[in-house]
């Protein structure tokens, strides 16, 4: 009798299912869940959704997409992704308000790259109808790059 080991039927699995999980967390294909929003197809519904979406913006190094969702009050003339940086993983801790009655909202997350993790407590606001990121609160775990989210 042989026994199935489901790692071992993830890893018969075509490399490009795999490549094509968006890196937000969520179990989902890239342009369907956050290549939607960076394409301008759809706005994030929630702050959360942006926060995963601008995440996602990070790991690909979507600075136009990352400008573009930035509250126009806080938002840098410019920025300058290190190209070294490896994200390689978010975990959300938690979100307050940010429903559709609200217009601000936080989300509470940990990046993880190679080497450590970023910790913030993100500020959204609603500018348009549309959720922005307004600022966070962030300490790393470890040393390394600045996330803002």
């Amino acid at each position: 009798m042989s026994r199935r080991n489901p790692r071992s039927r993830d890893q018969r699995r075509s490399v490009g299912v795999r490549d094509s999980l968006c890196p937000c967390g969520l179990v989902a294909a890239y342009e369907a869940c956050c290549g939607r929003f960076h394409r301008g197809e759809a706005v994030a519904p929630t702050p959360e959704a942006l926060m995963r979406s601008r995440y996602c913006a990070f790991v690909r190094r979507d600075v136009a997409y990352l400008l573009r969702t930035w509250h126009p009050r806080t938002r840098p003339p410019r920025l300058d992704l290190d190209a070294a940086t490896r994200w390689t993983g978010l975990e959300i801790l938690s979100t307050t308000e940010g429903t559709p009655f609200h217009t601000t909202g936080t989300v509470t997350f940990r990046a993880s790259y190679a080497g450590g993790a970023l910790h913030e407590r993100s500020r959204f606001e609603r500018v348009a109808g549309a959720w922005t990121y307004l600022d966070g609160d962030i300490s790393n775990e470890g040393r390394g790059p600045s996330f803002p989210g």
